[in-house]
Parts: structure tokens; sequence; C-alpha cells
């Protein structure tokens, strides 16, 4: 029979469904052909920049961090990191990138100046800020000049300016200072005029967590304790910028407070009103900057721009690649919310983490570890998890420290007490040594729609939890237990590693929030540093002399670790090319539509770990939140 005459035999349905099909079947090959193609093109761009690309033999780094600083990225499509065009605003920046291309250029010879280009950066908190700060300090200590450049400066922004030797400011632009906040959302009214029924069941007077679903607006204790690290934090931001500008003591509250007064006197101009508060030094227009630059270091005639290397193309000339046979120091970096079970980067999964400690311990040249915290906790199953498995490294004679980043409280807390030693920054968050849980039931919600539940049960407990129903006393009283007795053995774990009774932990503890510097006043905290200070101490507990960092991730495929590898090689495809692969990827119908965001709720929503009991901090998830 001939193909005509089979589609004869064929209903029209059938010819539709198969033409559909074929035409599917056609696009995934050219898909697969087309990313193959650009695959094999992006290689042959790797090996033909790795034989020209050569550094000058000397210019100014231009530093340009943009989004927002953190200690580890999100989940990374290898694929779109792969057709990210290098000159656009990128998310998020590692605050160890950054800090590293700084201490590289402080002894290098090539390098003959800094500029710091903020314009790209949004923010990320006083502790992130006061490390890079602190890379900063010793570049000019090695005699090289920083230069500062911006439209605009926000808090964040200004703060990195303020280390720099000349500050430039459009002018049109501004500083814009105007102090801390802390503001949530609070939600018992309308939780009310839905007749939704919050169960809370919390231990500690300062665990806050649980208020925005019971009050209208913060409670004292919690204004108490929130009062205390934030003023801390405002302190030391504002002592730093007053020392690196030369200013008087308390001069920028008194340019805050003072604002109008000192706009008017500039007749409205924001930017002389900066130059004239001391806060930069030149105001001046793109071009007149431009021109200074160029001036200075020479122009490229290839780009019109003064004769600069940008750092991430510094950073791949330099890069140091892990050596069998050497002794290092591994990195663990835990971001984010704790949940249980495996989770991408950006989340602390408590399988992936007790995975990567196990990779660690099976690493011959792994000597010591450093455990980057960065969270402001979460489950406390997991974070137990975590603790316990850190244990066990250092049971293997593996040195642990922990390094705390901007937040390190609750369950992060939690996991920290795993460690030989505890790190922070003097901004640090830490603290808040307490714990809650949360049951919401609709049993009145649905009554309103005319919705009821009924059935029976074995036992007076059987469907005690269901969210339809209200709620039994006993079930509460179990409930409220369960968490009494979580919070008591946080007390104890604490105890137990920091030497101290549980009667004294409680003292400290109850939910409440510490600043580092304080935090180590308390016993919680053994020393205050960077994390290249945790780490230099780490190899002296394994007794290195001679010592490398190699950070820990979860293993690539073949394919991910080409593609990142070609990613991570700065070399660029040409536009039409990545805009192409760009809508192929969008394209993807098993690909994620919801977004950064909507992952996140989701997770926080219906995470697997949503009935456990919570060590969470509320206020610490704004320590990183860029200015605004």
């Amino acid at each position: 029979m001939t193909n005509s005459e089979n589609q004869k035999r064929k209903g029209p349905v059938r010819q539709l469904f198969g033409s559909i099909w074929g035409a599917i079947t056609w696009l995934r090959r050219a898909l697969a052909n087309v990313i193959f193609i650009i695959i094999i093109v992006a290689i042959l761009a790797l090996i033909g920049q790795s034989r020209t690309d050569v550094l000058p033999q000397d210019f100014a780094l231009r530093l340009a961090p943009s989004g927002v600083l953190v200690d580890q990225r999100q989940a990374l499509d290898a694929f779109a990191a792969l057709t990210a065009d290098e000159s656009a605003e990128q998310s998020e920046t590692l605050v160890a990138d950054v800090i590293r291309a700084i201490n590289l250029a402080a002894t290098d010879e090539q390098v003959s100046h800094l500029v710091l280009d903020l314009n790209s950066l949004r923010g990320g908190g006083v502790s992130k800020l006061y490390e890079i700060g602190q890379a900063l300090e010793q570049f000019k200590a090695s005699g090289k000049s920083i230069t500062a450049v911006s439209d605009h400066y926000n808090q964040d922004q200004y703060f990195l300016a303020s280390y720099a030797d000349e500050v430039y400011l459009h002018d049109m632009g501004f500083v814009l200072l105007t102090g801390f906040a802390s503001y949530h959302q609070y939600f018992k009214d309308a939780l009310d005029k839905l007749a939704v029924n919050m169960h809370v069941f919390k231990v500690g007077k300062y665990k806050d967590a649980v208020e925005p679903y019971t009050r209208n607006g913060m409670s004292e204790a919690s204004r108490e304790h929130n009062r205390l690290w934030l003023n801390t934090l405002w302190q030391a931001y504002r002592h730093n910028i007053e020392i690196q500008r030369e200013l008087p003591s308390g001069a920028i509250d008194d340019i805050i407070s003072r604002s109008s007064e000192l706009l008017q006197q500039a007749e409205g101009d924001t930017a002389l009103m900066a130059q004239q508060a001391g806060l930069i030094d030149t105001v001046a227009s793109r071009q007149e900057i431009s021109n200074t630059l160029i001036q200075r270091f020479g122009l490229d005639t290839q780009t019109d721009q003064y004769k600069h290397v940008n750092w991430s193309r510094y950073l791949q000339h330099r890069r140091d690649i892990p050596l069998p046979g050497a002794d290092y120091v591994g990195l663990i970096t835990a971001r984010g919310a704790i949940h249980s079970g495996d989770h991408p980067p950006g989340v602390v999964g408590s399988e992936t983490l007790v995975q990567l400690l196990r990779q660690a311990r099976d690493d011959q040249d792994i000597k010591a570890l450093v455990v980057r915290v960065d969270s402001p906790g979460g489950s406390a199953f997991a974070s137990e998890v975590i603790r316990a498995e850190l244990e066990a490294t250092r049971n293997a004679g593996i040195p642990v420290v922990i390094s705390m980043g901007s937040v390190a409280a609750s369950g992060g807390y939690w996991i920290s007490t795993g460690g030989d030693e505890i790190w922070a920054l003097p901004t640090t968050i830490t603290g808040s040594i307490g714990v809650f849980s949360i049951m919401p039931t609709l049993e009145q919600s649905l009554a309103k729609l005319g919705v009821y539940t009924d059935g029976i049960a074995t036992s007076e407990l059987a469907g005690s939890l269901d969210p339809t129903r209200a709620l039994s006393e006993p079930a509460a009283a179990a409930l409220q237990m369960g968490v009494d007795s979580i919070y008591q053995r946080f007390l104890q774990t604490v105890a137990d590693a920091r030497d101290l009774t549980v009667e004294q932990v409680h003292e400290i503890a109850q939910g409440r929030v510490w600043s580092g510097e304080r935090a180590k006043e308390l016993g919680l905290v053994d020393q205050l540093g960077t994390l290249q200070e945790a780490t230099a101490a780490a190899a002296a507990m394994a007794e290195l002399t001679q010592w490398k960092t190699k950070e820990i991730t979860p293993p690539l495929t073949p394919m991910e670790q080409l593609i990142m590898q070609l990613a991570n090689s700065g070399v660029s495809l040409p536009g039409d090319w990545q805009s192409s692969l760009g809508a192929l990827t969008t394209l993807n119908p098993l690909g994620g539509g919801l977004g950064k965001r909507g992952q996140e709720a989701l997770t926080e929503l219906f995470g697997d770990d949503s009935g456990d009991v919570q060590a969470r901090c509320l206020s610490c998830s704004l320590i990183s939140r860029p200015s605004r």
C-alpha cells in the first residue's frame, strides 16, 4: 500500500495529530542541533581567546559589582550563564570574587589603580560591605589609590565609595543617606476577617517571627531587641564612613537630620549638597568624569574609554585551579533558609549540605574546613541534621571553623554550634535562640461558605491536624509540649558547644537577636573577623604553613561542567547567537516558568518541612536587602 493510500485510510484527526507530532520531532532535533553548534562555536572561541587575550603591562582595574552582594549565588541555569552578556547587569555578585580581585590587584605590579564603578550595585548589607571594605583598606595600604564613580549613591554604594581616595558624583546625582529601618506587615485583622484561626506554639519572649499572624503591630519585646541590633548596625555604618571621609563624630546623623536645611543652602542641588557636606569630592558630568580618567590612564582607541581591565576578565586570567596533592582548606557555603532534603544553591538543604560535608571528608587534600553560614534559620530538624554531620566531620579529624556572614540566627546559629570555633563579623546578626510552630485552621472560614467537616476516628488525636477542623485541646497541648522539648534541646546543644549552663543560655536566648560583637561578649561567638581570617584560623588548627582554599560544591554532570567552564571563561558569543539561544531556552516546555520569587514563595509555603518546628528569625531576612 502506498503512502498516499495509507494517508487516505487515516482519519483527519489522526492525520492532524500525526502532522503535529512530526513537527514537534523536527523542532526537537533542530533545537538540539542549534545548541550543539553554539557549544562548538563557544569552544572554538575559548581556544582562540586563550591564545590572543593578554592583559596590558599597566592598567587600571575596573571593579563594577552588580546586583546584590551574596556569599553564594542562587541556582543558575547553565545555558543562561553561557549566553549572558558581560555588559548586562547581573542580579547577584559573589563577595568572595570581589575580595579576591581586590587582594590580587593589591600585589599585582600590572595594576596601577582601582576604579570603583558602583552604578549597578544594589546592595547586600553592612556585613558584606564591611568585608569588602577591609580588602579596600589593604589595597590602599599597598600604596595604590582608589577612585569611586557613580551617577547616584544609595547607602550601600556609598559605604564602599567612602573608602576611595576620590569620590565622583554626577552633577544631577545625589547621596541618599536615611538610616536603617525594619518594618513588617501584620495580618491579624485580615485573618480575623477571613475567619482563619492561627494556632501558635512558641518558646521565647523575643521570638517574634509569629507576631505578623497574631498582632496588628510590633510588640514591646520585639521593639526592644530589634532596636538594639538595628542601632548597632547603624552605629557601625556611620562610624566607618566618618573615619574614611575624615568627618567629625556624629556628622552623618547631623547631615540626615539637617538634610532639608542643607539642601536649601545648596538651592535644591542634591549633588552640590553632598559635596558641601563632605560626602563626595567632585561633581561632574559623565563626559567630564570619563575625560578625567582618560587623562589619567590613557585612551583605549577600541572602546573610546579610559584604559582599564574589567574585574571579571582579570579574575579569569588570575584564576587558581586546585591541584591534587596540595593542602587545602575546604569552603562550604550555607546560604538561605534551612529546609529538609535536597535543595539548590540559595537554600540550605539538609541532605545537600550533608553530602557536601561527606564529600569534604572523602577528599584527602582537605585538611581543614570552613563553613560560611548566611542564614536566618528554618527547620529545627534540618538544622540538627546538619549540626550532627559537622560534628561527625570534626570527629573524623578535620578541624571545622564557622564563619558567620550577614546573619546566622536561630537555625543558622544551631548549625554553627557544630564547629570547633565560631567566627562572626562585628555586624553579624546572630542568636535568636528560640523555636515556634504555626498551624492555621479554616473551620470558621469554610462554615461561612456553608462547608463543614464531619466523620469518625479511632482516637481523639486521629485527624486532629486536619486544617478544615478545629484544633482539639489535646492536640494543641501536644504541639506546645513538642515545641518546649525542642527549645530545651536547642538550649542544651548551645550549652554543650559553648561550655555554658542551660540556665545561662536561657538568659541570653528566648529568641533574642544579638550583633556579632555583643555575641562574642556573651560567649556565643569565639572570634570577630572576616572569612579570610576564619580560613587562616582553620589552617592554623590543621597546622598548615602553606595552603589554598578549595570551594566544595555539588558535582556537575559532564555537560554542566563544559557549559559552566565556558561561561566562566569569559567567552562572549555574538549577540544574535545569544538572543537565539536565550529564546530557545525560554521556549523549553520543561523549564521553570515561575521565576525566582515564585519558586521561593512555593518553597516557603509548601516545602517538605513545612510541618516542622521552626527555628527562624523574623527580622533577619531584611539584613541583606538592598537599600531603597
